[in-house]
Protein backbone atom coordinates (compact mmCIF):
# COMPACT_ATOMS: atom_id res chain seq x y z
CA UNK A 1 0.00 0.00 0.00
CA UNK A 2 1.63 3.25 -1.04
CA UNK A 3 1.77 6.07 1.48
CA UNK A 4 1.44 3.62 4.38
CA UNK A 5 3.73 5.67 6.56
CA UNK A 6 0.94 8.20 7.20
CA UNK A 7 -1.82 5.65 7.93
CA UNK A 8 -2.39 3.24 10.75
CA UNK A 9 -3.68 -0.36 10.48
CA UNK A 10 -7.29 0.71 10.04
CA UNK A 11 -6.55 3.08 7.12
CA UNK A 12 -6.71 6.22 9.21
CA UNK A 13 -3.99 8.83 9.35
CA UNK A 14 -1.81 8.70 12.42
CA UNK A 15 -2.36 11.37 15.02
CA UNK A 16 -0.56 14.60 14.12
CA UNK A 17 0.02 13.69 10.46
CA UNK A 18 -1.91 15.26 7.64
CA UNK A 19 -3.62 13.41 4.87
CA UNK A 20 -2.91 16.42 2.65
CA UNK A 21 0.72 17.38 3.26
CA UNK A 22 0.77 19.99 0.49
CA UNK A 23 -2.24 21.75 1.97
CA UNK A 24 -5.30 23.18 0.32
CA UNK A 25 -4.67 24.43 -3.21
CA UNK A 26 -4.62 28.21 -3.46
CA UNK A 27 -7.41 29.95 -5.29
CA UNK A 28 -6.53 31.55 -8.59
CA UNK A 29 -6.60 35.35 -8.42
CA UNK A 30 -10.00 36.77 -9.23
CA UNK A 31 -10.19 38.14 -12.77
CA UNK A 32 -10.50 41.88 -13.21
CA UNK A 33 -14.11 42.79 -12.78
CA UNK A 34 -14.53 45.67 -15.19
CA UNK A 35 -13.39 46.37 -18.75
CA UNK A 36 -11.83 49.69 -17.70
CA UNK A 37 -9.47 47.88 -15.32
CA UNK A 38 -8.38 45.58 -18.14
CA UNK A 39 -7.83 48.61 -20.38
CA UNK A 40 -5.80 50.46 -17.74
CA UNK A 41 -3.38 47.53 -17.45
CA UNK A 42 -2.57 47.43 -21.16
CA UNK A 43 0.86 48.64 -22.14
CA UNK A 44 1.86 51.06 -24.85
CA UNK A 45 5.16 52.40 -26.05
CA UNK A 46 5.78 56.12 -25.92
CA UNK A 47 8.81 58.09 -27.05
CA UNK A 48 10.15 60.77 -24.74
CA UNK A 49 13.36 62.62 -25.52
CA UNK A 50 13.99 60.16 -28.37
CA UNK A 51 13.88 57.14 -26.04
CA UNK A 52 11.07 54.55 -26.37
CA UNK A 53 9.50 53.48 -23.08
CA UNK A 54 6.68 51.08 -22.18
CA UNK A 55 3.97 52.40 -19.87
CA UNK A 56 0.46 51.33 -18.94
CA UNK A 57 -2.60 53.16 -20.20
CA UNK A 58 -3.17 54.34 -16.65
CA UNK A 59 0.29 55.95 -16.54
CA UNK A 60 -0.34 57.61 -19.91
CA UNK A 61 -3.62 59.07 -18.66
CA UNK A 62 -1.92 60.36 -15.51
CA UNK A 63 0.84 62.02 -17.55
CA UNK A 64 -1.76 63.67 -19.79
CA UNK A 65 -3.61 64.91 -16.71
CA UNK A 66 -0.37 66.41 -15.34
CA UNK A 67 0.26 68.17 -18.68
CA UNK A 68 -3.29 69.53 -18.75
CA UNK A 69 -2.92 70.77 -15.16
CA UNK A 70 0.31 72.58 -16.06
CA UNK A 71 -1.50 74.12 -19.02
CA UNK A 72 -4.08 75.58 -16.63
CA UNK A 73 -7.04 73.29 -17.19
CA UNK A 74 -9.09 73.44 -14.00
CA UNK A 75 -10.44 69.87 -13.99
CA UNK A 76 -6.91 68.49 -14.39
CA UNK A 77 -5.62 70.80 -11.65
CA UNK A 78 -8.31 69.53 -9.28
CA UNK A 79 -7.43 65.93 -10.11
CA UNK A 80 -3.74 66.50 -9.43
CA UNK A 81 -4.56 68.22 -6.12
CA UNK A 82 -6.69 65.18 -5.20
CA UNK A 83 -3.76 62.87 -6.01
CA UNK A 84 -1.43 65.00 -3.89
CA UNK A 85 -3.87 64.99 -0.96
CA UNK A 86 -4.25 61.19 -1.18
CA UNK A 87 -0.46 60.79 -1.30
CA UNK A 88 0.02 63.07 1.70
CA UNK A 89 -2.64 61.12 3.64
CA UNK A 90 -0.88 57.85 2.76
CA UNK A 91 2.46 59.23 3.98
CA UNK A 92 0.84 60.41 7.18
CA UNK A 93 -0.60 56.93 7.85
CA UNK A 94 2.24 54.74 6.59
CA UNK A 95 5.49 56.63 6.57
CA UNK A 96 5.51 59.34 9.22
CA UNK A 97 8.75 61.14 8.46
CA UNK A 98 9.05 64.26 10.58
CA UNK A 99 12.01 65.57 8.59
CA UNK A 100 9.85 65.91 5.46
CA UNK A 101 7.94 69.23 5.35
CA UNK A 102 4.18 68.76 5.14
CA UNK A 103 2.58 70.11 1.99
CA UNK A 104 -0.41 72.27 2.84
CA UNK A 105 -2.96 72.76 0.08
CA UNK A 106 -5.52 75.49 0.46
CA UNK A 107 -8.46 75.47 -1.87
CA UNK A 108 -11.73 77.31 -1.87
CA UNK A 109 -14.92 75.26 -1.95
CA UNK A 110 -15.34 76.02 -5.64
CA UNK A 111 -12.97 78.17 -7.70
CA UNK A 112 -15.79 78.58 -10.21
CA UNK A 113 -17.63 80.80 -7.69
CA UNK A 114 -14.92 83.45 -7.82
CA UNK A 115 -14.73 83.34 -11.62
CA UNK A 116 -18.47 83.81 -11.94
CA UNK A 117 -18.53 86.60 -9.35
CA UNK A 118 -15.69 88.45 -11.11
CA UNK A 119 -17.55 88.18 -14.43
CA UNK A 120 -20.84 89.39 -12.90
CA UNK A 121 -19.05 92.39 -11.37
CA UNK A 122 -17.38 93.17 -14.69
CA UNK A 123 -13.88 92.82 -13.24
CA UNK A 124 -12.97 90.20 -15.84
CA UNK A 125 -14.25 89.49 -19.31
CA UNK A 126 -13.84 86.65 -21.74
CA UNK A 127 -10.65 86.77 -23.79
CA UNK A 128 -12.00 86.76 -27.34
CA UNK A 129 -8.69 85.50 -28.72
CA UNK A 130 -9.53 82.11 -27.20
CA UNK A 131 -13.22 81.69 -28.02
CA UNK A 132 -12.79 77.97 -28.77
CA UNK A 133 -11.01 77.20 -25.51
CA UNK A 134 -12.43 75.19 -22.63
CA UNK A 135 -16.13 76.18 -22.19
CA UNK A 136 -16.01 75.26 -18.49
CA UNK A 137 -13.01 77.45 -17.78
CA UNK A 138 -12.88 80.16 -20.46
CA UNK A 139 -9.79 82.32 -20.60
CA UNK A 140 -10.45 85.73 -19.15
CA UNK A 141 -8.78 89.12 -19.05
CA UNK A 142 -8.89 91.78 -16.37
CA UNK A 143 -10.82 94.90 -17.27
CA UNK A 144 -8.65 98.06 -17.31
CA UNK A 145 -10.80 99.92 -14.73
CA UNK A 146 -10.24 97.13 -12.18
CA UNK A 147 -6.47 97.13 -12.75
CA UNK A 148 -6.40 100.93 -12.47
CA UNK A 149 -8.32 100.74 -9.16
CA UNK A 150 -5.76 98.23 -7.90
CA UNK A 151 -2.91 100.54 -8.96
CA UNK A 152 -4.54 103.45 -7.10
CA UNK A 153 -4.73 101.34 -3.92
CA UNK A 154 -1.00 100.48 -4.18
CA UNK A 155 0.12 103.98 -3.21
CA UNK A 156 3.13 103.66 -0.93
CA UNK A 157 3.75 100.06 -2.04
CA UNK A 158 7.10 99.08 -3.53
CA UNK A 159 7.41 99.78 -7.27
CA UNK A 160 6.46 97.00 -9.69
CA UNK A 161 9.22 94.94 -11.26
CA UNK A 162 9.56 94.55 -15.03
CA UNK A 163 8.32 90.98 -14.68
CA UNK A 164 5.21 92.08 -12.75
CA UNK A 165 4.47 94.72 -15.37
CA UNK A 166 4.77 92.13 -18.15
CA UNK A 167 2.38 89.79 -16.31
CA UNK A 168 -0.17 92.57 -15.74
CA UNK A 169 0.05 93.60 -19.41
CA UNK A 170 -0.51 89.96 -20.47
CA UNK A 171 -3.61 89.58 -18.27
CA UNK A 172 -5.29 92.96 -18.96
CA UNK A 173 -7.70 93.64 -21.83
CA UNK A 174 -6.25 97.06 -22.85
CA UNK A 175 -3.01 97.60 -20.91
CA UNK A 176 -2.01 100.69 -22.93
CA UNK A 177 -4.99 102.62 -21.51
CA UNK A 178 -3.64 102.33 -17.93
CA UNK A 179 -1.82 105.00 -15.93
CA UNK A 180 1.13 102.90 -14.77
CA UNK A 181 2.80 103.43 -11.41
CA UNK A 182 6.56 103.63 -11.06
CA UNK A 183 8.45 100.57 -12.23
CA UNK A 184 11.58 99.25 -10.55
CA UNK A 185 14.06 98.52 -13.37
CA UNK A 186 16.77 95.94 -13.02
Amino acid sequence: MSGSRARDDRGRFRKGESGNPKGRPRKAPAPRSSPIEVLLDREMTITRDGQPRKITTEEALQQKTYQDALAGKRMAERQVVTWIEKREAWYERNAPDTSRPKLEIKTSPSPENAREALAILGIVGRDERYVDSDPYAPRQLLEPWAVQAAFDRRRGAPPLTDREVAEIRRCTRDPDSLRWPKVRSR
